[in-house]
């Protein structure tokens, strides 16, 4: 007999009544689900062409509320939404900002043109 084996019997083999199950801890995990709230912000302030960025700020504030109650599909669905919807916000008003630049120029060379071809007319009298 061994010296381990003499020692648990005479010690005795531990008193428990059932075998203890191992202890399970869940810890969930935050999952980072951006919302796009300061640039659904930006375009509503800024680029809110066709009220898109309006929109956009809506499903903002619905993907914030979905992540606080815990529903992370729901929160990325709605995230998702408002990114693309920030998105065709932002490339009509950069677009649109620069078909406005466009016409300024293109106007006022045409209107400078308009005028220095009066005054060649009138010079005339």
């Amino acid at each position: 007999m061994l010296k381990e084996e003499h020692e648990v019997r005479v010690l005795g083999a531990p008193n428990y009544p059932a075998p203890v199950p191992p202890t399970v801890i869940n810890i969930r995990s935050e999952t980072s689900v951006p919302d796009h709230i300061v640039w659904s912000l930006f375009n509503s302030l800024f680029l809110n062409v066709c009220c898109l960025g309006f929109v956009a700020f809506a499903y903002s504030v619905k993907s914030r509320d979905r992540k606080m109650v815990g529903d992370v599909l729901g929160a990325q669905s709605y995230a998702s939404t408002a990114k693309c919807l920030n998105v065709c916000a932002l490339v009509l008003g950069i677009l649109l900002t620069i078909g406005v630049i466009v016409l300024l120029g293109v106007g006022h060379v045409a209107v400078y043109q308009m005028v220095s071809e009066f005054m060649k007319k009138n010079r005339g009298y």
